[in-house]
């Protein structure tokens, strides 16, 4: 039988992994400074093979930080962020919180309608943002009142040479700078080179304490409706530290990161910058995933920790393989964000000779809060199991007071340091996910093993995982109803061999209209982020309904696989 208040997981850890950890006596701006004072020559980030030291980094931060001073921001204020990966996005995110104002992250990837939602919810008076998405949001309607834009062309953080080749009169060229940069239409545009063009930040201004909110990261609900979700700096200070507990072998000083996820996301914020700079790595960043530059990165700086989603262990794996590209130097990689395929593991080790672990979390809880041991004792197939200072129940989902019997499947509940502390201005979301005594609730189905390793065998929400994103059904569903020719839609997760989800849908259309596919995906791209875009969008006569007239998305989902098993 299964004690989970015995945590029979502890025997599980690998050697040198503690219990628990200490709670979080600094903030994330304590953080940064001690990583500068500690490890001023060494490099911190690497974009496109320009370095930043950490002695640049932290007098850039306080250059930046000065200039939103000087802007108007203080304690408290939210500030946007709208940007890819790059130096820029590292520098602001750090220079907002030595103000003790709040991150909000947002994908630069958004159409406007996805950024306005948003921007409408947090109300943030500043934005700092891609250079190529700025006049979007320049265009918000005047109900969104901004009171300063700060345009960021991450090109200028490129060596010069690269910088130089972005000029040249040639089609790849031109073709290469549209993908990395445009030029505002908006006059009087605030540069971000200005804001650091000033003074530092006075040592004497006030810092941020541990209990103060540091991000709003927004995830989707089953309703489509934006949530941002209270992550303090001491929640993201106690992931930080429960997820290098959990590699023991990592090495303070020594580590090169790979950036592959974006910052935007949970996932790479807290695992990919915040461990990274709290033990003085160096972290190559990466604006999007591409093959080429990752491959090309590996032989001038060789990754040692790798924190991705499976598809990409599966195209580095085959890629590196094919070209003979060596990716020995990977001890070790943790894959998140969806199921990771045995075959994967399998792979990608006979590949590097490192190890690929499992970890399991959410944006609610910062986001990781169980993983694969790094060592013999790990279970592939399973999410793992908790974190250091992190608890979990099995309850009725029906009734999350009630617990599971030993070794019944149930929902999973979750409690530890990393939890978050509720979703900016929804009380009622917040009571219905943060239980009392600070349990999580996950809306996830899972299974216990006598020692503690968990399975993930169902989900209560109907979120779709793609590519690492989610992807909520309703939003998409509101998306193809606001089409003419469409009745009525269901949209559904469509499993995948790489362990992710594809974006199906099943549509009813109005009396006299044809059905078009294509014309469907175009309109719902220029609605939607393409990663939410149907992949597949069938017409059916009727979509099957509860007896309340609720869509059965469950029974959608099961026609639709049988229909592409055909």
């Amino acid at each position: 039988m299964t004690r989970l208040d015995q945590k029979p997981w502890l025997t599980a850890y690998a050697e040198g992994v503690p219990h628990e950890i200490d709670p979080p006596t600094e903030s994330l701006v304590d953080m940064i400074d001690g990583s500068v004072a500690r490890h001023r020559q060494s490099v911190a980030l690497e974009f496109f093979g320009a370095s930043t030291t950490y002695a640049q980094l932290g007098e850039q931060i306080s250059r930046a930080a000065e200039g939103l001073r000087r802007l108007g921001v203080q304690k408290g204020d939210r500030v946007a962020l709208v940007l890819p990966n790059c130096p820029q996005h590292v520098v602001a995110f750090y220079a907002i919180l030595r103000l003790g104002a709040i991150v909000i992250e947002h994908n630069p990837m958004y159409t406007a309608r996805e950024l306005r939602h948003q921007f409408e919810d947090h109300g943030a008076k500043v934005a700092i943002v891609w250079d190529k998405v700025y006049d979007i949001i320049a265009d918000f309607p005047t109900d969104i009142r901004l009171d300063r834009m700060v345009s960021v062309n991450m090109t200028t953080a490129f060596p010069l040479l690269k910088r130089l080749a972005l000029t040249l009169p040639i089609p790849k060229a031109r073709k290469s700078r549209a993908l990395l940069t445009a030029t505002p239409e908006s006059r009087h545009v605030y540069e971000w080179d200005r804001l650091l063009g000033g003074r530092q930040l006075s040592k004497r201004h006030p810092r941020p304490s541990v209990d103060d909110i540091a991000i709003l990261q927004y995830t989707s609900g089953t309703t489509g409706s934006p949530k941002g979700a209270i992550l303090t700096h001491s929640n993201l200070r106690a992931n930080a530290a429960q997820s290098r507990a959990w590699v023991p072998g990592l090495s303070i000083g020594d580590e090169t990161f790979y950036g592959v996820l974006p910052l935007f996301h949970a996932y790479g914020l807290t695992i990919g910058l915040t461990t990274a700079m709290s033990i003085g790595a160096r972290l190559v960043l990466f604006p999007k995933f591409d093959i080429e530059l990752v491959l090309a990165a590996v032989k001038s700086s060789p990754p040692t920790f790798l924190p991705a989603v499976p598809p990409i262990y599966e195209a580095l794996a085959r890629a590196s393989e094919r070209r003979g590209v060596d990716l020995s130097s990977l001890r070790f990689a943790i894959s998140g964000a969806m199921s990771l395929p045995v075959s994967t593991v399998a792979k990608w080790e006979e590949q590097t000779g490192g190890l690929l672990v499992e970890g399991y979390g959410m944006t609610e809880a910062s986001p990781i809060a169980l993983g694969n041991p790094i060592g013999p004792t790990r279970r592939p197939g399973t999410v793992g199991v908790p974190f250091p200072s992190t608890e979990i129940r099995v309850v009725d989902p029906t009734d999350p007071t009630v617990d599971r019997p030993d070794g019944e499947s149930g929902e999973l509940l979750i409690r530890g340091p990393q939890v978050f502390k509720g979703y900016w201005r929804r009380p009622g979301d917040t009571s219905a996910t943060l239980l009392p005594g600070g349990w999580l609730r996950t809306g996830d189905i899972v299974t216990v093993s006598e020692d503690g390793f968990v399975s993930v065998i169902d989900r209560l929400k109907e979120i779709i995982i793609t590519g690492g994103f989610n992807v909520s059904p309703s939003e998409v569903e509101d998306t193809l109803v606001g089409h003419p020719d469409v009745e009525g839609a269901a949209v559904v997760g469509l499993p995948r061999d790489s362990g992710d989800e594809e974006v199906a849908a099943a549509i009813v259309l109005r009396d006299g209209a044809k059905f078009d596919s294509g014309a469907l995906r175009d309109y719902c791209r220029s609605h939607l982020a393409a990663y939410k875009v149907p992949k597949r969008i069938i017409e059916v006569e009727v979509l099957p309904r509860s007896l309340i007239g609720k869509v059965l998305r469950r029974e959608v989902r099961d026609g639709l696989i049988a229909d592409k098993n055909k």
